[in-house]
């Protein structure tokens, strides 16, 4: 995924400049590329949102976004004061055409026409439409346009295909970067390094040798100040139908042609599309779905979803799915994805099980390999292998372990991933980027499970907060001969 680390001069422009996403992100992301030297002198960052606000007080508040979100080791006043010269603020409502747009254009108006401009829709996704259609209406969208859709991209498949529709009535395909910051990890992106350049991996990489693949993204948090939106999301939503799944699509796809955007995304589309349907009969024994209740965490007692939230409520905070990708590569191999809230640690991996040695030299002593690829925290990766117990008498065996990081050579900070992302989108490199036929093959797939819940066919299972989740959880995993990670001694 080489591309050229210099990025030509552009306006970016934010709408809903004043969210907590900007603040803790995006405007970090953006300096954090001006310090390593990849935003020329000369772009610019507009912020737009309703708030009336002056320029001088959004750039205050940038600044102590910078001094509260980015790391110590890159906090630097000279560049901080050289980086918010760069920041513009309008008070634009985008949905509205007879808003602020004037202003807008006075500022663009001093950049050259053949300016890139990136348009980074940081809003609610049902106003994403509206936004491009006043965009086109001023003429804002020129041939060197982008636009940066965040998610998510709807609640279901009709959603999903109507905010793509209603951008691309506006935006070419090739103008518009739907983004998943998971696919912007760069741990998320050493699952194509470990899997294609280390022949070690490659060769085994298949239904014959592994049992079984673990996706897991855990959180320690509760929905706190997120509870409204989270309600009307859930856990299926807010994190397996993008980010868990373009994890998969990753684990499960086969090489592609090159590293260019399309034959990655190519590769992945057709790890989606070969998913194994979970028809409503079949949702109960191969789904899982539950929410936290008051529990502890760190030694402190903590409120359960539902208190949390001060209504009554069927969303889950906890979701399993088993998939199956249906190729001859992953024939009947059990994918385990899993998201919870209020887990008792927060981590996001990979573990690939390998199926044990069919060897009798060891009769059944002997555990198997595994492969735990750490997204976060401690990026890297763990290789459990059996070696020999040098404390027995006889030749019996142990766990061994091999541990990598995924840390820079020169040991600094991994980047974030929107730092990647949102220069990426700069230079027209979508192939870390959601395709909309990816968008729409993930919806098809998640949905009879949505459907199914929602008429609440599949019982609400329950977990005390700061645990690892249900007792239903281990059953589930065990039926078909798995256990999940922490449960694995190892």
């Amino acid at each position: 995924m080489a591309y050229s680390q210099q990025t030509a001069p552009f306006d970016y422009v934010i709408f809903g400049g004043t969210g907590d996403l900007t603040m803790r992100k995006l405007l970090p992301a953006l300096y954090n590329q001006l310090r390593i030297g990849h935003v020329p002198e000369d772009a610019r960052i507009i912020g737009t949102a309703r708030s009336e606000l002056s320029c001088d007080e959004y750039r205050e508040r940038a600044r102590e976004a910078l001094e509260h979100f980015l790391p110590p080791a890159h906090k630097d006043a000279a560049l901080i004061e050289r980086f918010l010269k760069k920041v513009h603020y309008i008070t634009l409502d985008g949905t509205k055409s007879d808003h602020n747009w004037d202003d807008l254009h006075a500022l663009l108006e001093q950049s050259p026409a053949d300016r890139i401009r990136v348009f980074y829709f940081s809003t609610a996704p049902q106003l994403f439409e509206a936004i491009s259609e006043n965009l086109h209406r001023f003429s804002f969208i020129t041939p060197q346009s982008r636009v940066v859709l965040e998610k998510p991209i709807g609640t279901d498949s009709a959603s999903a295909r109507a905010i793509n529709e209603g951008v691309s009535r506006f935006f070419k395909e090739e103008q518009i970067f739907r983004i998943d910051h998971y696919l912007g990890k760069e741990t998320v992106q050493d699952i194509i390094a470990l899997r294609f350049a280390n022949p070690v991996f490659n060769a085994v990489w298949s239904a014959e040798h592994i049992q079984s693949i673990q996706i897991t993204a855990a959180e320690t948090v509760g929905v706190e100040g997120r509870a409204a939106y989270y309600d009307t999301s859930g856990a299926l939503r807010d994190m397996i139908q993008n980010h868990l799944l373009q994890v998969l699509s990753l684990c499960a796809m086969e090489a592609p042609a090159d590293l260019g955007a399309d034959s990655v995304r190519d590769a992945k589309v057709k790890v989606l599309k070969a998913l194994r349907p979970i028809p409503a009969d079949k949702v109960a024994q191969e789904t899982l779905r539950a929410q936290y209740v008051a529990g502890e965490m760190a030694g402190s007692k903590v409120p359960g979803y539902l208190e949390e939230l001060g209504t009554e409520s069927a969303t889950e905070t906890y979701a399993v799915m088993r998939a199956y990708v249906d190729t001859p590569r992953w024939k009947d191999v059990p994918f385990y994805i899993r998201t919870a809230k209020r887990s008792h640690k927060k981590v996001s991996e990979v573990v690939v099980t390998f199926k044990k040695t069919a060897s009798s030299l060891f009769g059944k002593d002997g555990e198997h390999n595994r492969l735990v690829i750490r997204l976060q925290p401690d990026e890297g990766f763990g290789l459990a292998l059996n070696i020999k117990n040098p404390s027995a008498a006889d030749f019996s065996l142990q766990h061994g372990a091999m541990d990598g990081r995924f840390a820079p050579a020169d040991g600094s900070l991994i980047p974030d991933s929107y730092e990647r992302l949102m220069l990426d989108a700069v230079r027209g490199y979508p192939a870390l980027f959601i395709r909309r036929d990816e968008v729409e093959a993930a919806w098809a797939w998640v949905e009879p499970t949505l459907q199914t819940w929602a008429a609440n066919k599949v019982p609400m299972t329950h977990y005390p907060a700061g645990s690892y989740g249900p007792e239903e959880a281990r059953k589930f995993i065990a039926s078909t001969g798995d256990a999940w990670h922490e449960d694995m001694g190892a």
